[in-house]
């Protein structure tokens, strides 16, 4: 089943505005998002929505995420102009 912008944003609050606003900030044309498995399946709308509201390339890395200090391996070759990391304490679910 294909998830939606709207699935998560029932369950999590990823802060997309902020998210938005930096990418817009930074004029970033590539960024990387890093998602811990229990937001991967949501990865493909999370791009989808982050694209029409910032006109931005994304690449999402699909290997481990466990924070800020697991960074892809070999970012510096693929020249991104922003990495975002969606890490476990902000996937604290809304009551």
């Amino acid at each position: 089943m294909q998830k939606t912008i709207q699935d998560i944003e029932k369950k999590y609050d990823l802060e997309f505005d902020k998210i938005i606003s930096r990418i817009k900030k930074e004029k970033a044309k590539l960024v990387l998002l890093q998602f811990p498995d229990g937001l991967k399946p949501y990865s493909t709308a999370i791009v989808n929505y982050l694209r029409e509201k910032t006109n931005a390339e994304f690449l999402i890395w699909l290997e481990s995420c466990f924070g800020a200090c697991d960074i892809p391996v070999g970012l510096e070759k693929i020249k991104v102009d922003l990495v975002i990391q969606f890490g476990h304490n902000s996937m604290i679910p809304k009551y």
